[in-house]
């Protein structure tokens, strides 16, 4: 297992190399070595090998015969997995080449953490079905949100360098604000009903789900006000047109807002108060 999660962390630092902006570009012209040529063409190579060892590292840490392991080091290994994976598949990577060393660097990073952090919170796969659908499907809101922040980012530092009229060497590249602001709220749609069948499915079932009624907690609150910034955000985009550095940081927060609900909690409990 070591060696695993060391070849996926080798192979998120070779895509990252081989796919950021300052990678050379392949050249054109006689006399150029067909080695130095074709360098990019090892970037999403080496980005599907590391996301699969990555995804066999996360499922060998998570599940085992006592159930799902879902402890702060797993959840942030499981989630950075799923950004990268999402922002290659969505075209992020490719559309905004500045997120690249960003992403995959997170990505490298969290691969490591459960090899030193040994602090299980198991509970059992086969009793609780709904309980791993549940979280599933929550992960997955995460990391799309997480993606379309990271996203609204870059876009507020290209649009405040087009505001101060500084040049950016790579915005022709870019697509426009416009199309890349409409490729980011497509993530926030999609987090935003997978988040509501999150929270839906943790109100009506979760004494079958946990074991217990729903409760009043921090994850619950923050989970709740999460969904409310990206309910408002939605519907003010669709009333008034929201966009902008408004709409911007209105994804930012909510992305706060929900990182705080999990990951934060997780940390704050596990890692600080040591539970």
């Amino acid at each position: 297992m070591i060696l695993l999660h060391l070849a996926a962390v080798a192979a998120y630092a070779l895509a990252a190399l081989t796919l950021w902006p300052g990678a050379p570009a392949a050249p054109t012209g006689a006399g150029v070595p067909a080695a130095v040529s074709s360098i990019r063409r090892f970037g999403p190579v080496a980005l599907a090998v590391a996301l699969a060892l990555h995804g066999i590292a996360v499922a060998g840490d998570i599940v085992g015969p006592e159930g799902l392991d879902l402890s702060i080091a797993n959840a942030f290994s499981l989630v950075a997995g799923l950004v990268a994976g999402l922002a290659a598949l969505s075209g992020l990577l490719a559309t905004l080449p500045v997120t690249v060393p960003i992403v995959l660097s997170i990505a490298a990073l969290a691969v490591l953490p459960p090899l030193f952090i040994d602090n299980p919170h198991r509970f059992a796969l086969s009793g609780e079905p709904w309980a791993a659908a549940h979280v599933g499907v929550a992960l997955v809101a995460y990391a799309l949100f997480l993606v379309a922040a990271l996203q609204a980012l870059v876009l507020m530092g290209l649009e405040r360098r087009l505001h101060r009229r500084v040049p950016d060497p790579g915005a022709a590249a870019l697509p426009s604000l416009l199309t890349l602001e409409r490729y980011m709220f497509r993530l926030v749609i999609a987090g935003f009903a997978l988040l509501t069948i999150t929270l839906g499915s943790g109100a009506l079932f979760s004494e079958q789900v946990f074991g217990r009624p729903f409760m009043v907690t921090h994850k619950n609150v923050f989970s709740v006000a999460g969904w409310l910034t990206f309910a408002i955000l939605l519907w003010g985009r669709w009333r008034y047109g929201w966009r902008g550095r408004s709409a911007l940081r209105w994804i930012v927060v909510g992305t706060v807002l929900l990182f705080l609900a999990y990951l934060g909690k997780k940390f704050v409990a596990e890692i600080l108060l040591g539970r």
